[in-house]
């Protein structure tokens, strides 16, 4: 079964890659340098990985689920996988998915972080982000710019999809 680990302190996302990072690692005022993640236990023939990063908490604040990252088509080898920290922003060899900001109720246009990562930024109480990580045989057949929408319909049902594995990570108010 494949396992997700996701460096913590005290239980918590790691400042660094949420709402308290420095300066120096936001753009446009959002957290942008994403957390490093491991998974191990990839099943045989995975060739790929795609992820989410949702915050299914941001419901009784924001009125939907709010989506702080989504890539796909990563590439691995091997049984193990280390996305390395700022991957989002450094990282060239993956497709790049639409997270909330790319909202017409949202003023926000620049495409370096639209694209990309942003650090949970819980406004109200501490929130749970629910990682989601998937195993694929192929490459998935969506561009730079694709919605979550997309991935599901691109996952659902298809034998692209070896194993999908989630886990819940805390990030403080």
């Amino acid at each position: 079964m494949m396992k997700i680990n996701v460096p913590l302190e005290a239980g918590y996302l790691v400042d660094q890659y949420a709402k308290y990072a420095p300066a120096s690692q936001k753009i446009d005022g959002y957290p942008s340098q994403s957390f490093p993640i491991e998974i191990t236990n990839l099943p045989v023939d995975t060739r790929f990985l795609a992820w989410t990063l949702v915050d299914f908490d941001s419901i009784p604040v924001m009125g939907f689920a709010y989506i702080h990252w989504i890539a796909a088509n990563y590439p691995v080898l091997g049984n193990e996988a280390l996305l390395p920290a700022n991957l989002a922003q450094e990282g060239e060899n993956f497709t790049r998915g639409q997270n909330s900001l790319y909202s017409k109720y949202v003023e926000v246009d620049n495409p370096q972080i639209i694209n990309n990562y942003i650090g949970p930024m819980p406004p109200d109480k501490d929130h749970n982000y629910t990682l989601t990580v998937y195993a694929l045989k192929q490459a998935l057949p969506l561009a730079d710019g694709f919605f979550l929408n997309e991935l599901q319909q691109a996952t659902h049902n298809q034998p692209v999809v070896l194993e999908k594995a989630s886990i819940e990570i805390l990030a403080r108010s």
